[in-house]
């Protein structure tokens, strides 16, 4: 979850290091802080709150020096106080540190820490590892081969620490190095001139370098002045492989947008581009992806698939469950990732699994993901971010290709899942019996989506409207069917994140089977009822609402012949195929939990105890 950041090299490292957690402050934003090693030893400035707030504090003349570390949190280990931001300094003042992850067994270390006379200042998992390196630092002694006595130090530390962490480390008899260490929790070095910097993602190195090395789990990287070198935790050499981040640090800049959410929403026309972008046979009757390192009789011998994801990304897989039903005729389930490990499920031999993650670093989509391998199936992860963890570990995948997206509440990497997930359903199908005419409709319906969703975006302003209308209001419920349920799922969980606003969602016709007690005239529901087999069912359900005094919004297509008078509010979305409809439906319910939030003056892109990236249990 948190944001870290590293810095050695000839440059001021503060001015640096803040603009890195400027860029990391999605990943938690209950308090900052930054520390500097100089000639006089640590200099630190940390404080709850966001980091503006500490980048007023830590002048850079207050914070000389050219190596530091600095970090944004999200809560874990203890309250939200200046006592528990990082870094943490170790009670003899020699070690700084800064930590992503939980240490689960930090109360018996602490114990043991306790009777060696080390002291704490904090409630923190973290305090307790810098301390513990401060231990073996003391006990170590300098190596006699001319080695790097903290980064031992780190190396014996870890291996008495069960748990997730992403760390970086100082020492103040060490003004020119830096050690960082991952397992768990992401790590990535960048490579620039005459200068390195870690961090936890790629967003606080490309305004310094767009040449980077992923760390992976049970690595250390030992850094001296502008040299290198990686290790494992069994003290095993590491040749580091470069890699060049493909995009600008432009990409992930607000630009003339009031907020990044809004930003993305208006960008998902591009997104959907991107995801498809040469991954259509020249017949265009179906899609290809080159990474699956499956061949199509393979695939074809599978019997059934499993999802495993979080989120809005389990929401992502319900719909393409239903496609790949529809269209492929594979019986498919989805699971929530933070259970699926710890269930006894019953799984066929010819089980083919897929883990949707944006980030590619959700620490249960990730355990899940193993733990499918442990039991001998193949995993495919759908992923947007290159080199992440799950996109190496993985045995083949599609990347969505949606760019950094920053504001906390998924938008453009949502609809790209769905996207892929029809195309998916379209392979699937086509290597089955789904027959060429049909592979060529879903084709141009799949390629007409960004201009769909252009037409769509459209309606922003009569939408605002609506949303303003409704902002007070203390309870909603959202409603569809089919492949429009999750959908509707996703628009209830959109409004709680940003506006936090009490929401649910119901398959329309569930109504009737409870939920329908909540009805009353402060309750409002939005229904999406599109021009398809089941309107008249769902008009129906609508009708139910609207008999006990319900407030309606509902959002259909223009093809469709709404009763008069029925909803209190409409919202016109273009008509679509089945396969692209669920892309479209999601953008009023974005735009309208967007200016839902504004008008509630709720901090869009950092709502209250939500990070972007969840890399603890």
């Amino acid at each position: 979850m948190c944001g870290i950041v590293g810095y050695v090299g000839k440059s001021k490292a503060a001015p640096i290091i803040l603009d890195g957690l400027k860029r990391l402050e999605y990943r938690g934003y209950d308090s900052a802080g930054v520390a500097v090693l100089g000639q006089d030893g640590f200099k630190l400035a940390k404080q709850t709150g966001r980091v503006e707030g500490l980048i007023q504090k830590a002048a850079p003349s207050t914070l000389p020096g050219s190596c530091g570390i600095g970090h944004t949190r999200w809560a874990t280990h203890g309250g939200v106080t200046n006592e528990n931001a990082h870094p943490h300094l170790s009670s003899d003042g020699k070690i700084a540190l800064i930590h992503n992850g939980v240490i689960e067994n930090y109360a018996a270390i602490k114990k043991f820490l306790l009777s060696k006379g080390y002291t704490f200042a904090s409630e923190t998992d973290t305090e307790v590892l810098t301390n513990l390196i401060a231990y073996h630092y003391e006990k170590e002694g300098d190596p006699a081969d001319g080695g790097s006595r903290l980064l031992e130090s780190v190396r014996k530390t870890l291996f008495h620490v069960e748990g997730t962490y992403g760390i970086c480390v100082l020492c103040s008899d060490c003004p020119r190095e830096l050690v960082a260490a991952r397992k768990g929790s992401p790590l990535i070095l960048g490579v620039g001139q005459d200068e390195l910097v870690v961090a936890s993602d790629v967003a606080a190195l490309v305004s310094r370098t767009q040449n980077v090395v992923y760390l992976k789990d049970g690595e250390l990287v030992g850094i001296r002045d502008n040299a290198f070198e990686i290790s494992t935790i069994n003290d095993t050499d590491v040749s580091p492989v470069i890699d060049k981040v493909t995009w600008q640090v432009q990409d992930a800049e607000l630009g003339d947008y009031a907020h990044f959410m809004e930003k993305e929403i208006f960008e998902q026309p591009q997104a959907l581009e991107n995801a498809m972008r040469g991954r259509f046979a020249e017949d265009g009757s179906t899609a290809n992806f080159g990474g699956l390192n499956l061949s199509a009789n393979e695939l074809r011998a599978t019997s059934r698939l499993m999802f495993c994801a979080c989120g809005t990304a389990m929401f992502a897989g319900l719909v393409t469950e239903h496609l790949v039903e529809r269209f492929a005729r594979i019986p498919v389930e989805c699971d929530h990732a933070s259970e699926f490990r710890y269930r006894n499920t019953p799984l066929f031999s010819n089980t083919l699994f897929f883990v949707i993650s944006q980030s590619g670093e959700t620490i249960d989509t990730l355990a899940a993901m193993r733990e499918a391998q442990r039991k001998g199936f193949k995993v495919l992860a759908i992923n947007n971010v290159v080199g992440s963890t799950i996109a190496r570990e993985a045995d083949g995948g599609i990347y969505q290709h949606a760019g950094p997206e920053i504001g906390v509440a998924s938008t453009k990497a949502f609809t790209s899942q769905l996207m892929i997930g029809a195309m998916l359903a379209l392979y699937l199908g086509r290597i089955r019996d789904m027959s060429f005419r049909d592979g060529v409709e879903i084709v141009k319906a799949l390629k007409a989506a960004p201009d769909l969703v252009r037409e769509a975006l459209q309606q922003a302003d009569h939408i605002k409207q609506i949303a303003q209308r409704y902002a007070q209001v203390s309870d909603m419920l959202f409603l569809g069917r089919l492949e429009l349920f999750p959908i509707a799922a996703e628009g209830a969980l959109k409004l709680k994140e940003i506006s936090y606003i009490h929401a649910e969602a119901y398959p329309a016709a569930e109504m009737k089977h409870g939920p329908i007690a909540l009805i009353n005239a402060d309750c409002p529901s939005v229904f999406l009822v599109p021009n398809n087999e089941l309107f008249n069912k769902v008009v129906s359900s609508m009708q139910e609402i609207k008999a006990r005094g319900g407030p309606i919004i509902a959002i259909t297509t223009d093809d469709a012949d709404l009763p008069e008078g029925l909803a209190d509010d409409v919202i016109t979305i273009p008509a679509c195929h089945e396969a692209v409809l669920p892309i479209v439906a999601t953008i009023p319910l974005q735009l309208f939990s967007y200016y839902v939030a504004v008008e509630r003056g709720c901090d869009v892109d950092k709502p209250r105890n939500l990070a972007k990236s969840v890399t603890v249990e």
